[in-house]
């Protein structure tokens, strides 16, 4: 059961990965940029890519980021054993 909990959170890992990376770096650089370098063209063009609305997935973008993330916790703590019944000894 672990092996195929396994394969698929290394699967839902390499394909959120990337939207995750994107989502955390413009997040990060949006607070910079517009707080502390008082940058409003450039924050508002980060926050555009943070939201995914420079591509026309703004209003799906954050589900499928959630989605993804509540997959990789389900898989993640499913190999844990954490869920397993213990045998009486």
């Amino acid at each position: 059961m672990i092996r195929f909990f396994r394969k698929y959170h290394r699967l839902l890992a390499v394909t959120v990965s990337l939207p995750l990376i994107s989502t955390v770096l413009t997040g990060m650089g949006y607070t910079i940029f517009d707080e502390w370098f008082h940058q409003e063209r450039f924050a508002h063009l980060l926050m555009e890519i943070h939201t995914m609305e420079i591509i026309g997935l703004d209003e799906i973008f954050p589900v499928l980021n959630g989605l993804g993330l509540v997959g990789l916790l389900v898989t993640g703590l499913t190999m844990t054993g954490l869920f397993r019944k213990r045998r009486s000894v």
